[in-house]
C-alpha cells in the first residue's frame, strides 16, 4: 500500500492534477503501512469468524439461481491495477451481459435472494478476501469498472493512489446510488455526467483526510447507515 516515488508511477499519473494527493501520501507511508497491517489482520480474523455465515449463504444463492456463489466483475484499484471483485452474486448469470454496468432500483436482473442480501448489503461482505489479499482496503475510493475509470477526469486518477476500498464517505453518501438512476434512459450516460462527479468530490477531498482513527469513524458509519438507512 506504500506510496511510490514520482518517478515509478505510471506514466498516466505523472501530471499535476494529481501532484498535490501524491505529495500528501507520501508523507504518510508510515500510516500507510500500519494501514495494511490493521486490514491483514482485522480481515482475517473477520473471514475465519464469518466462515459459517459464508457457507450458508453460498448455500442460499445457490439454490436460489443458477449460477456461481460469487460474481467476479473486473474493477480497477491502486495506480490503475485491474483486478476480479469479490461479491456474492446477487443477481442472474451473465447480468452484465444483459444490462448496464450500474445497478438501478427494482432492478429485473436481481434474484430473490439478491434483493435480501442487496438490502442488507451482505454482497460486499465478501470483499474482507479482497482486502486479506491486498487488492482492496477497508476505507478508500469504492472500485470502479475500466469502462468508468476510461472516463476519469485527470483529477481523478488520485483516488488511484490508494487501493480501492470496501466502504467511503462517498459510498456512504451514495448508498441509494440506484435509485438516482432509476428510470433514467440511458444510465451511463447520467451517472459518468452526474453521479460520478459528485462522488469524486468526496472521494478526492477524504485523500487528505485519511488516517486510522477517521477510518474507523467511516466503518462504524457505514455500518449504522446499512442497519439504519431510514
Amino acid at each position: 500500500m506504500l506510496i511510490k516515488k514520482w518517478e515509478k508511477l505510471p506514466k498516466e499519473f505523472q501530471i499535476d492534477e494529481v501532484r498535490p494527493y501524491w505529495e500528501y501520501l507520501r508523507k504518510k507511508n508510515f500510516s500507510l503501512f500500519w494501514k495494511r497491517v490493521f486490514d491483514i489482520f482485522a480481515s482475517g480474523i473477520m473471514l475465519l469468524i464469518l466462515l459459517p455465515f459464508f457457507l450458508i449463504l453460498s448455500l442460499a444463492i445457490i439454490i436460489d439461481s443458477r449460477g456461481g456463489v460469487f460474481y467476479r466483475q473486473e474493477r480497477v484499484t491502486q495506480y490503475g491495477k485491474h483486478f476480479r471483485i469479490f461479491k456474492f452474486r446477487t443477481m442472474v448469470k451473465n447480468a452484465d451481459k444483459k444490462g448496464t454496468l450500474v445497478t438501478v432500483g427494482n432492478d429485473s436482473r436481481i434474484t430473490r435472494v439478491g434483493k435480501f442480501i442487496r438490502k442488507l448489503r451482505l454482497d460486499e461482505v465478501s470483499q474482507l478476501i479482497d482486502v486479506f489479499r491486498g487488492t482492496m482496503t477497508f476505507v478508500s475510493t469504492r472500485p470502479e469498472v475500466p469502462k468508468y475509470v476510461d472516463k476519469y477526469q485527470p483529477e481523478y486518477l488520485a483516488t488511484l493512489l490508494l487501493p480501492a476500498g470496501v466502504t467511503s464517505m462517498a459510498s456512504i453518501k451514495f448508498k441509494d446510488e440506484d435509485k438516482l438512476l432509476e428510470g433514467k434512459e440511458d444510465v451511463d450516460k447520467v451517472y459518468i455526467e452526474e453521479v460520478l462527479p459528485k462522488k469524486m468530490e468526496w472521494n478526492l477531498s477524504e485523500i487528505k483526510k485519511c488516517g486510522f482513527w477517521r477510518d474507523i469513524k467511516i466503518m462504524f458509519m457505514t455500518v449504522f447507515t446499512v442497519l439504519f438507512k431510514k
